[in-house]
């Protein structure tokens, strides 16, 4: 594996293929990185609530949150993650009032339906209000008075196939607005985004497309000049079983006669169905066993620090998120 250093990241951007579960990871990495008594806080910008249905809590407004505590680590205290669901017209009234001071007069623009005109009309001018709110959450100033300073911010981002154009907001508004205050808030943004304090992470299972859907990400990261961080390969199944009884089960030759004795010691009435059963399943997670070794040699050659979650059996659950931080923390990314 790669060695990484990750103490100088102030900034986790979280992407992935659908389906990989890059959300839960985002959730797992906040709790992690709350020790020491940091203060993390761990957005969303997909409109989705699923920070709120992954912690069972009421849906996020748009406000900071406390929703957790993060692990304990060395006996201290632990830390505490907050979370905040962003959305562009809340995004937009905010930056009205801080920049602007327009308070009752952003609001009737709400009501005159300006300001979502505004960020339909034009998607650049959306992403540029997402990010910003970000950037001010890492980067707290003077204009908003009292808020909380972060150790951390982890950001569930949108997927590997929109990440670039979601964080390169500056070509985004290119055609749209070369000089004026968007334009001020995309170039200060992009100074946070391509420097060493943000670190794009990228989830992925070891299935062929979003391993290949990684490889382009990465690729496509690069290109814009955005920072690659690390690949967490995610929903890893058990790797318990020896591997010449891997082989074995690949084969068909397992022994259907020691697997019937065996069951027979625990108490269990095996009969040939139930033997029969328990072979095919044994072949089928040779099989797939099998594909994720071809992808982990995959995942390798791309040249990034990996780290690897287990597939929880029981589904992911809050106790599930704080065992994905634990493992998260001890491989040494939280």
């Amino acid at each position: 594996m790669v060695d990484a250093d990750w103490s100088r990241v102030r900034l986790h951007v979280v992407t992935g293929k659908g389906g990989t579960g890059k959300s839960t990871v985002a959730a797992a990495l906040a709790l992690g990185l709350a020790s020491h008594g940091q203060q993390v806080l761990l957005c969303e910008v997909e409109g989705r609530q699923g920070i709120a249905r992954m912690f069972d809590v009421d849906p996020l407004p748009y406000a900071e949150r406390r929703i957790a505590t993060g692990l304990r680590h060395d006996g201290g205290p632990p830390g505490v993650v907050h979370a905040l669901h962003i959305d562009p017209e809340s995004a937009l009234l905010e930056y009205l009032s801080m920049y602007y001071k327009l308070g009752r007069a952003g609001r009737a623009l709400d009501r005159f339906g300006v300001v979502e005109f505004a960020t339909t009309i034009a998607p650049g001018v959306r992403d540029v209000l997402l990010t910003g709110k970000v950037f001010e959450a890492v980067q707290r100033n003077s204009r908003n008075k009292g808020a909380i300073r972060y150790d951390a911010v982890v950001l569930d981002a949108p997927p590997t196939g929109r990440i670039s154009q979601f964080l390169n907001v500056n070509d985004e508004l290119a055609g749209l607005a070369k000089v004026g205050p968007i334009r001020s808030q995309a170039d200060t943004v992009m100074t946070l985004f391509r420097s060493p304090r943000t670190a794009v992470h990228l989830v992925t299972v070891l299935e062929e497309m979003p391993v290949q859907e990684t490889a382009d990400g990465i690729a496509e990261l690069h290109r814009v000049g955005l920072p690659v961080g690390a690949v967490i390969v995610n929903q890893v199944r058990p790797r318990d079983i020896a591997p010449a009884d891997l082989e074995a089960a690949l084969a068909g030759t397992l022994d259907a006669d020691r697997i019937a004795a065996d069951l027979g010691e625990a108490g269990i009435d095996g009969g040939a169905g139930l033997v029969d059963g328990l072979l095919e399943e044994a072949r089928d997670h040779a099989e797939r066993r099998a594909l994720e070794d071809a992808q982990r040699a995959v995942v390798a050659e791309l040249g990034r620090p990996t780290y690897e979650l287990p597939r929880l059996p029981g589904g992911v659950d809050l106790g599930g998120l704080y065992e994905l931080a634990a493992d998260l923390k001890k491989q040494g990314l939280a």
